[in-house]
């Protein structure tokens, strides 16, 4: 069709990349395998014969609804669309993923996400996620990894008013008096002990309570209304011990753990959809740094 239509090999040749001589051979071929001439051949010219007008009349059209449909999937590349599904917690869905993912889901309407919050250590090449968000020693070895949260330190609060009933605890053996709020995680049986360091002692104190959650925020709800004692991020409180509402405890011994990264599976091909979620959650860090 190229030769047909520039009427000289030399000029086919060079567009299409191939020399001359080669692609001579495959129009001969082509011509052999149909049992008729395409191409009327002189020393200073090409022309169709008959049958290569009719062949090309025919094949002009298809070739050019090809060319249209690539075009349009090389524009799906320059609109990305698709779902990117991410396993983080509630609270680093909260603090990070969320809050960076609104600028590029406007401008990107076709990405949708689906995000699951969840407090176990979630597989998310079994389960189907194409990235997770956890704190940087939860994240397997063999995962590619990147920060986009400075480190976590925990902290344990209690409102004022259940704090006038219930001195405050003055060291870690005293929780185990207090009412304690607890949060389960889904891929364990028992409850999260809360863990706690202090001049590289460390601790893990399992406490009881009233009440159990599966949501820090309800947690923190909880502690708010006077029901005990929360073991929760200590930027999640600060707001409420700064206006009164909440009381540090034990805040010599709240640990600091490794700030939350996005990891994703060293194998997989990712999707442009999942490539921009992560530079998104990933340019969050970085400006705030």
């Amino acid at each position: 069709m190229t030769v047909a239509r520039e009427r000289n090999f030399t000029r086919a040749a060079a567009q299409l990349g191939v020399s001359q001589s080669a692609l001579s051979r495959t129009v001969r071929a082509v011509e052999e395998r149909m049992g008729l001439p395409l191409l009327m051949r002189t020393t200073r010219s090409v022309s169709l014969t008959e049958a290569g007008e009719r062949l090309l009349a025919v094949i002009a059209p298809k070739f050019e609804e090809i060319d249209g449909e690539l075009e349009s999937l090389r524009a799906m590349t320059d609109r990305p669309s698709g779902m990117v599904r991410i396993t983080t917690t509630d609270y680093a869905a909260n603090a990070y993923v969320w809050p960076r993912l609104q600028k590029l889901l406007r401008q990107y309407p076709d990405i949708k996400v689906e995000l699951v919050s969840d407090y176990g250590l979630t597989d998310i090449v079994a389960d189907r996620y194409d990235i997770g968000v956890r704190l940087g020693d939860q994240i397997e070895k063999d995962m590619v990894a990147a920060r986009i949260a400075p480190d976590m330190t925990m902290a344990i609060v209690g409102a004022p008013a259940y704090l006038k009933s219930h001195p405050a605890p003055e060291s870690p053996q005293d929780l185990t008096r207090h009412n304690c709020i607890n949060l389960r995680l889904p891929t364990r049986d028992s409850l999260l002990p809360w863990e706690l360091s202090k001049r590289r002692r460390e601790l893990q104190v399992r406490v009881q309570g009233q009440l159990i959650f599966n949501n820090v925020y309800q947690m923190l709800d909880a502690a708010l209304a006077g029901f005990g004692l929360a073991y929760v991020p200590e930027d999640l409180a600060e707001k409420h011990v700064e206006a009164g509402r909440l009381k540090w405890v034990l805040k010599d011994w709240c640990p600091t753990f490794v700030g939350h990264h996005v990891y994703y599976p060293r194998r997989r091909q990712s999707s442009r959809a999942v490539v921009l979620v992560v530079e998104a959650l990933k340019a969050g860090y970085r400006q705030r740094v």
